[in-house]
């Protein structure tokens, strides 16, 4: 079974959130949530890969990370890797 572009996406955002919240920030989801006021779930969703964010919930996981968000996007580049395309050319 093939893994849809937007799978991948949505887990690798996961990923840089859950790495840069224990890296930069070393604090649990329900102390992160807690304190940012993001809701424990979304926050363990997004993490596992199984909930898409807006732009909005990005810029402002961002900034409670501690970094900015273009900082988040370059991290989330990377990791994706830079052939990475939704849009088949």
């Amino acid at each position: 079974m093939q893994v849809s572009k937007e799978e991948i996406f949505k887990r690798t955002v996961g990923e840089v959130l859950r790495d840069v919240r224990m890296k930069k920030k070393n604090i649990s989801i329900n102390k992160f949530a807690g304190e940012y006021d993001f809701d424990k779930g979304n926050i363990s969703k997004i993490e596992k890969g199984a909930y898409s964010i807006y732009l909005l919930t990005a810029w402002k996981i961002s900034e409670a990370l501690g970094i900015s968000f273009v900082e988040f996007a370059t991290k989330l580049e990377d990791k994706l890797g830079k052939d990475f395309k939704f849009l088949d050319e």
